[in-house]
């Protein structure tokens, strides 16, 4: 079953971000758009990669209005260790969810059966939690941020404007589709 369209589910979860220990819930998701970006361990070999990949594009997709939770089954205390001996993942400045118990990776679907370990996934949700975007890869598949940040601006143009929808490879400020009998058939 897809999750595209349904609401997230209640979760609270310790964080490591900014240097300090916080606790996030389901309800400070709520009111802005979110990237969930799971991924198998920490200390690790892709991950890291994904992870600095992504902090490089965080100061944009703030300017968008766009959290980022970067999501695994460590503890917050294990992001913390990672992201002082690290350098990729020191260039981290979103909130990394440490998710021991499970619960949100659970609730986005996203448990490798019998392992423990989240599936290398990232969810985009709405400022109503309504999930709009899910990208899941194999284990050995990394993530680009730069595909990621296209598709949220392409998400959040689709919000704004009722109607249209984005072709293939649109970028910002490129035409868009109005659906409709005219279009059956032309394209």
């Amino acid at each position: 079953m897809s999750l595209i369209n349904t609401k997230i589910l209640p979760f609270t979860a310790q964080a490591y971000h900014n240097g300090e220990f916080v606790e996030v819930s389901d309800t400070d998701v709520l009111g802005k758009w979110a990237i969930f970006f799971f991924y198998p361990g920490d200390f690790t070999f892709v991950c890291p990669t994904e992870l600095g990949d992504l902090a490089d594009y965080y100061a944009e997709l703030q300017e968008l209005g766009v959290e980022v939770y970067s999501v695994s089954t460590d503890s917050h205390f294990v992001h913390k260790a990672w992201h002082d001996d690290s350098d990729e993942v020191g260039k981290v400045r979103y909130f990394m969810l440490g998710d021991s118990n499970g619960q949100v990776t659970t609730n986005f679907d996203n448990m490798r059966e019998g392992l423990g370990q989240a599936d290398r996934a990232t969810f985009l949700v709405d400022p109503q939690g309504v999930v709009q975007y899910i990208e899941q890869t194999a284990e050995g598949i990394g993530r680009s941020a730069s595909e990621l940040l296209r598709k949220v601006k392409a998400a959040q143009y689709i919000a704004a404007h009722p109607g249209e929808v984005c072709p293939a490879k649109w970028e910002e400020g490129a035409k868009t589709l109005t659906p409709g009998i005219d279009l059956v058939g032309k394209i």
